[in-house]
């Protein structure tokens, strides 16, 4: 996500340093470069020119046109306005005084309120809470089943109603109950949708508000759609008064308009983002590591929470104490490649790094998810020898290793070539290197050489 916009904005910041002073007219050019990305990236209009008349009014300044670096001032400023576009902070969910907290998810057909759901509802199960589900939807059967399994593939609880429950408010109300007498301290309640906006569907479920008194409303787009997914949590809003947004499919979002839009136009602000298809495929939303990601500085510490989720502590010991040594080998480049596959796709990994020093081209990286499968064919063709060893693997032991795994020559040339890039980049995160001494005593999986 935001990968053309991000792209955009460091080639104007890497033109910015190639003038070595800053004056007005080279500033007036990259700020006009700057708002033509933001329009590229479906940045509404109106947001876009805000956001340039905030950055004009401080890049501007004596201050910053005399400084001995002022790139790296207007790359600040840039940042700290974009993470004021974005909500300034992460907007953490609320909860009743009297437990259960009620959160409605609203929005329109299609837009992934279902699924959303129960992603929610595992997210919050797994961050001290014990949610139930409920559909309301009782116009389309199929968008109760559908939670209906979702909730048992995740073995999370869910409140199917009774048969007399036809309506949205008897099952609303028999959910409550349930979730009284079971001790559950959350109601997620997955409203019906339509194809658009109508006077029935905001009836239906400003009488649901009323009799529920949800401590959430909250609105569920398709990043997809753009700035049409804006206008409709902006009409939702007056209509309904939301509470805050949740962004799905992110992942195939490269613009990244609406996230960057929805806090401006509505006031309200970006909540969760879906970021695939795979129940943990998503997280809360937080503007400054979005801020970092759109100008290539990374997002690390959604990074280590991936990692510290995936991967216990004895491993991050182990495998920082092989790095500090230097016995790294390609066994344990193999087993990190199997266990990388747990911290979700790996180009969404790959564009958490920071894009500078060593890891500057990765983003760049195309990952095809096949090809961890090849390496690990390939490390496994490989003897106990060679895999201590790699300096040993010669032209002969290239051909037999090839034929072993069912691969070429070049894949296996390939495969040492990422492993000898993988061991110098790490070195630098266990604490060798510039990026070391800035990130400390961080830990990561191996396996990002690719």
């Amino acid at each position: 996500m935001f990968d053309n916009l991000s792209d955009k904005l460091q080639r104007v910041f890497k033109n910015l340093r190639g003038e070595g002073k800053l004056s007005a007219e080279n500033m007036e050019i990259a700020l006009k470069e700057i708002r033509l990305a933001l329009l590229e990236a479906d940045v509404h209009f109106k947001v876009a020119k805000q956001f340039i008349e905030a950055v004009k009014e401080k890049a501007m300044g004596q201050e910053v046109l005399t400084a001995l670096s002022p790139t790296q001032h207007v790359v600040k400023i840039v940042r700290d306005e974009m993470v004021k576009m974005l909500g300034q902070h992460q907007a953490r969910l609320r909860t009743a005084n009297e437990p259960p907290s009620v959160y409605m998810i609203v929005g329109l057909q299609g837009s992934g309120k279902t699924t959303s759901t129960a992603k929610l509802a595992r997210w919050l199960s797994k961050n001290g809470h014990s949610p139930i589900m409920v559909s309301v939807d009782v116009y389309r059967p199929a968008a109760r089943k559908q939670l209906s399994v979702l909730a048992r593939d995740l073995k999370l609880p869910i409140y199917e109603g009774a048969q007399e429950e036809t309506k949205p408010a008897e099952l609303a109300r028999g959910a409550r109950k349930e979730a009284v007498q079971t001790g559950r301290d959350v109601i997620l309640v997955d409203t019906a949708g339509r194809l658009h906006i109508d006077e029935e569907l905001m009836t239906e479920l400003s009488e649901l508000k009323e009799q529920l008194n949800p401590v959430e409303i909250l609105f569920v787009a398709d990043a997809m759609t753009g700035q049409d997914a804006v206008k409709s949590a902006d009409e939702f809003h007056k209509r309904l008064g939301i509470t805050g947004v949740i962004l799905t499919k992110m992942d195939g979002d490269a613009r990244g308009g609406a996230a960057l839009s929805i806090r401006a136009v509505t006031g309200q602000p970006l909540k969760f983002v879906g970021i695939g298809e795979k129940p943990d495929a998503f997280e809360p939303f937080h503007p400054d590591r979005v801020a970092q990601r759109i100008l290539g500085m990374g997002d690390m510490l959604s990074l280590i929470e991936k990692v510290e989720e995936t991967y216990g502590q004895k491993e991050q010991e182990e495998m920082q104490r092989k790095l500090i040594e230097d016995e790294f080998t390609l066994g344990d480049f193999r087993d990190q490649m199997k266990q990388l596959r747990k911290l979700g796709p790996l180009e969404s990994i790959l564009g958490m790094m920071p894009q500078l020093g060593p890891l500057k081209d990765l983003k760049n990286a195309k990952i095809d998810e096949k090809e961890i499968t090849r390496l690990v064919a390939i490390v496994d063709s490989m003897t106990e020898r060679e895999r201590f060893n790699h300096m040993i693997i010669n032209g002969a032991r290239r051909r037999r290793i090839a034929k072993g795994s069912g691969t070429s020559v070049q894949e296996v040339n390939n495969l040492l070539k990422q492993y000898a890039q993988m061991r110098k980049m790490m070195k630098s995160f266990s604490g060798g290197g510039f990026l070391g001494k800035k990130l400390g005593k961080l830990k990561l999986p191996m396996g990002f050489g690719s």
